[in-house]
């Protein structure tokens, strides 16, 4: 990447470098266990009934039972207190609910309690498979133009369905929580992304006042979504259980399985898409989305949002009908991961474009240049691309790095021999920041920056640091506006009692939003700035006056005040006596805005590519039959690895945006958003253009389309 950019794109040896490759880092499996007590979940074995009876075996001295009986306050989580229980009254709702915990001085023996313990069911009728589910926990809908008119004159209509399974999120780490009642407050402290939301959860299920509650993100082994909703359930369980201890503290580590099994996931999909054709353009989209939300809602509502902001692509398509709905099920519950829905919404609307075009025997990216957005088009939801959008100059830089257009056409000619080779292709964008109005009206994001007397200064915000490099990048900010050396810029772990609310670690808003907080924040600290003496300055969100507002009933307005764009091609060589397959390269253009540190937008880019090639191809995850998830180690469910891709080139296209530290956009989910129709494009022209709508798209599969294996089923 050789392009003029910002000072302050210049790589610096990040924070909390230094500890986590010496091993000092501490996480909430490494405190030591003298005087702590292990919690051990209980949970539900079938998919849903009434619990008649538990006979738990006999317990040692030392070890007791914590239930729903248990709990002082709220037996809810805030988040979405009335679809959650931190212990199952009576209805058990998924193989895996948690109905108690066995709490004790050895945490394999409270395990081996917990397994003994004996449940007794009435069960009741359950509902697995999305396409059988008839109850939902959230519809939305919107129109724009005349959808009927346009389908009334269209020269061709298209019918298709696409399908999408489960992601595993695939952290390093797995979930742990700790919480000690310490005197009159509750401490509690874990892995976690949003310490408020946890904050707001204990204060809930305890009764606990506000300021008796105190949250700390311990260093996090990774999250991409899995602990934003998740770890407020984990604390409020351990903080029941820390209440009935009499104050000792209680930790919960998840094992791999157990967190694999029962801990939220990326929600399955089906999409619907009629798509109407007039003088070779696409003139109207009629799409229904539905999403496996399994048992809980968890953050399905804002998943299948942005699912419903994406499918209508990066394209210009004068008339809409787009409907959605998050459809209860007896399963794990799905929620928050990289890209929050839309992965799936790029997923069939690129699929779908690139069908029509191989039907009308155009090259698919020349079909979907026709329709690119341009600065000023309404966006999905009637809102506006209020700057710039950058696709075409991108897709100049991909063809030229990829050699796309030779290899189409070279691997367009009938292949011979078990070797066969494709090259497919995508863009698509992503909005950073909460929905609409959610970061003026519920998040109201605010941060501080504390001075102390010797001239150091602390960055004090919730955002937390999850691997993705949010301590250095606000550090860099702030020391570029003082003008002090970044080594005197300090950052620590988020802790509620003694950071601002600056809102959640989700939906790509720590960089763009927080860090120009900071930064408006060092701006005013430097006006301010007083030799000798200890400062305080905070500042608070405010939304850029140039946004439509925002209606989420009538889904009208500006969903986001600004878009990053990618564009990826993906090169494939299929076995076809195996049906496995080898990403021979893959070649991306992102626009980020301006990359505030280089080295960690690379790496984001990097991991999200190979993440999101992951989804598209051996990220298998299916369920029994009596709704149990069967890949529950990394045994059975593979992820990606660097050598399963032979070279992955990332380039990067600067488009600052105004409003944003130094230009500087939304960066973390957007490289996976787009990775897996341009994978599956490739696959396709492999098997000689045979269309297929479905991911992850197996060996399994690559041998049905070839005609030497049964057909399988969708997740």
């Amino acid at each position: 990447m050789k392009v003029p950019m910002h000072e302050i794109t210049r790589p610096v040896v990040k924070k909390d470098h230094a500890e986590k490759a010496n091993g000092s880092a501490c996480y909430v499996g490494d405190y030591p266990t003298k005087g702590m007590l292990h919690g051990a979940m209980v949970r539900s074995s079938v998919a849903h009934a009434l619990i008649t009876d538990i006979a738990y075996p006999p317990l040692p001295p030392g070890y007791f039972v914590v239930d729903c009986h248990d709990v002082t306050g709220k037996n809810s989580f805030h988040s979405f207190p009335d679809q959650s229980s931190v212990f199952v009254a009576s209805e058990v709702r998924f193989v895996g609910d948690h109905i108690a915990m066995i709490v004790g001085p050895d945490a394999r023996q409270a395990y081996e309690l917990a397994a003994a313990t004996v449940v007794g069911y009435q069960e009741l009728p359950a509902v697995l498979d999305l396409e059988e589910s008839e109850s939902f926990f959230y519809q939305c809908s919107y129109d724009r133009g005349d959808v009927d008119e346009a389908f009334a004159q269209a020269d061709k209509i298209y019918t298709e369905r696409f399908h999408t399974g489960y992601q595993e999120q695939g952290y390093l780490e797995t979930q742990g929580m700790i919480a000690c009642f310490d005197g009159d407050t509750m401490t509690v402290h874990g892995s976690m992304q949003c310490p408020f939301y946890v904050h707001a959860s204990v204060v809930l299920s305890t009764g606990l006042a506000d300021d008796k509650v105190r949250v700390i993100q311990d260093v996090t082994g990774g999250g991409f979504g899995g602990k934003e909703a998740y770890p407020s359930i984990l604390a409020a369980q351990a903080s029941v259980a820390a209440l009935k201890a009499g104050g000792k503290p209680v930790r919960v580590v998840f094992n791999r399985r157990e967190d694999m099994e029962f801990s939220s996931k990326r929600n399955p999909s089906r999409t619907d898409i009629r798509l109407a054709l007039k003088d070779g353009r696409v003139t109207a989209l009629d799409i229904d989305v539905r999403f496996k939300a399994g048992a809980a809602f968890l953050p399905s509502l804002a998943v299948i949002q942005r699912c419903l902001i994406a499918v209508p692509g990066a394209y210009c398509i004068p008339n809409l009908k787009v409907k959605g709905a998050a459809c209860e099920t007896n399963t794990v519950p799905s929620g928050a991961f990289r890209g929050f829905g839309a992965p799936q919404g790029f997923f069939a609307i690129e699929t779908m474009m690139s069908h029509v075009a191989k039907d009308l025997g155009i090259e698919p990216l020349e079909f979907k240049r026709l329709h690119l957005v341009v600065q000023g088009d309404l966006t999905s939801s009637s809102g506006r691309f209020h700057f710039p959008v950058p696709l075409p100059a991108m897709l100049e830089k991909l063809e030229a790095a990829s050699d796309y257009r030779h290899k189409r056409k070279r691997y367009a000619a009938p292949q011979a021999g078990r070797l066969r080779r494709g090259i497919g292709s995508a863009v698509w964008f992503h909005g950073a920041g909460f929905t609409g109005q959610a970061e003026r009206d519920l998040i109201k994001g605010v941060v501080a920056l504390h001075k102390s007397a010797d001239g150091r200064v602390e960055v004090l915000a919730s955002s937390a640091e999850i691997g993705q490099g949010t301590k250095t990048t606000f550090c860099k900010i702030v020391a570029r506006e003082l003008g002090l050396p970044y080594e005197q810029v300090l950052i620590r772990n988020p802790d509620t009692a003694r950071v601002p609310n600056s809102g959640p670690t989700a939906a790509s808003r720590s960089l763009m939003i927080v860090g120009e907080l900071l930064r408006r924040a060092a701006v005013r600290l430097r006006s301010e700035w007083a030799e000798g003496q200890e400062q305080h300055v905070e500042e608070q969100f405010c939304q850029p006056d140039f946004m439509i507002p925002f209606d989420p009933v009538a889904f009208y307005g500006d969903a986001n005040p600004t878009y990053a764009w990618g564009a990826a091609a993906v090169e494939v060589e299929l076995d076809t006596f195996t049906g496995t397959n080898r990403v021979v390269g893959c070649w991306t253009v992102f626009d980020v805005g301006t990359p505030v540190d280089e080295n960690i937008v690379l790496g984001q880019m990097a991991g999200g590519v190979l993440q999101g090639l992951g989804y598209a191809s051996m990220e298998q995850m299916p369920s029994s039959a009596q709704g149990r998830v069967l890949n529950r180690s990394y045994s059975d469910y593979l992820l990606p690895t660097a050598c399963d891709v032979g070279q992955i080139d990332i380039q990067l296209h600067v488009e600052e945006y105004p409003f944003g530290p130094y230009g500087g956009k939304g960066a973390g989910e957007l490289p996976l958003v787009g990775m897996a129709p341009a994978f599956l494009a490739a696959i396709e022209q492999c098997l000689g253009e045979a269309n297929q709508s479905h991911i992850p798209f197996s060996a399994e599969d690559a041998l049905a389309a070839l005609g030497t294996a049964p057909v399988g089923g969708h997740q």
